[in-house]
């Protein structure tokens, strides 16, 4: 199996990163009690002490994805096998709600890929901890403080969203380890987000206020409101004055849904969903 584990690494990673997590991730897939195939792992510094590791899979044909950061290469391996080990577990055995908080200090990731049961590249932005407290903005569902923070986009995207139940984005945002997930409800025909907040772990919001999904299996709490429709610049000046790790909006005129993430290197990225 290790020939099939694709390996790219980051500028400044010796060859030896691609031995030894070539092994790691063999190890695991090797180990499986399931088909697991295209397997692509992607290991890069970030910032001046920490190491961002990625794994994307297909395990029955269903596609997953684990991504873990840590101070050095060889924790943040040891974490992305678990992260496999546990995802191929979790994806075998059947969907289950996953526990909230997921883990000790906080993550925010983002997701715009097709829905599977059925979209995003998901960016750690983890919530500073000890701030005082603040309130939680109405269409996230988190903490609201004032502070600064880079405001450059450096990635943009155009996601074609899927047409798929709360429930499937659900299980597509925990599958491709996000905690946002961009998709369109077909029950209201309008764009939404689910993603990981308290206090059941799953949150829904669209870009019009609507009522809760009909008999889901998911334990959502609901946004009361719909998105709030804001500029590029507007949603920018929003999410860092407030200190957000990410923020769902509508795009003026269209409504769609659009969500503005900070990356791991502390830069702005924007999903933009389209038809």
């Amino acid at each position: 199996m290790g020939e099939l584990v694709a390996i790219q690494v980051g500028e400044g990673l010796s060859r030896g990163v691609v031995i030894d997590a070539r092994a790691r991730i063999a190890a695991v897939v090797g180990g499986a009690d399931a088909l697991v195939e295209a397997v692509r792992v992607r290991i890069r510094p970030i910032g001046a002490a920490s190491v961002l590791a990625q794994v994307n899979a297909e395990v029955d044909g269903r596609r997953i994805r684990v991504q873990e950061a840590a101070a050095d290469r060889a924790a943040a391996l040891d974490l992305l096998a678990d992260g496999l080990r546990a995802r191929i577990a979790a994806v075998t055995t059947g969907w289950t709600p996953l526990p909230w908080p997921r883990r000790a200090g906080g993550r925010g990731l983002l997701s715009g890929i097709p829905a599977q049961g059925g979209p995003s590249r998901a960016v750690r932005a983890p919530v500073s901890a000890g701030a005082a407290p603040f309130a939680a903005h109405p269409c996230t569902g988190l903490p609201l403080r004032s502070s600064g923070g880079p405001r450059h986009i450096v990635r943009r995207k155009e996601a074609h969203l899927v047409w798929c139940s709360p429930d499937a984005a659900a299980r597509t945002m925990d599958a491709m380890d996000f905690d946002v997930h961009l998709f369109t409800d077909p029950a209201t025909e309008t764009d939404a987000v689910v993603h990981r907040i308290g206090p059941t772990g799953y949150r829904l919001a669209r870009t019009t206020a609507a009522g809760p999904p009909t008999r889901p299996a998911v334990p959502f709490t609901l946004s009361p409101f719909g998105a709030p429709e804001l500029t590029e610049s507007q949603a920018v000046d929003r999410l860092c004055a407030a200190d957000l790790p990410f923020l769902f909006f509508a795009q003026p005129g269209t409504r769609r849904g659009r969500v503005l993430y900070r990356r791991f290197d502390g830069l702005l990225g924007l999903i933009t969903g389209t038809s």
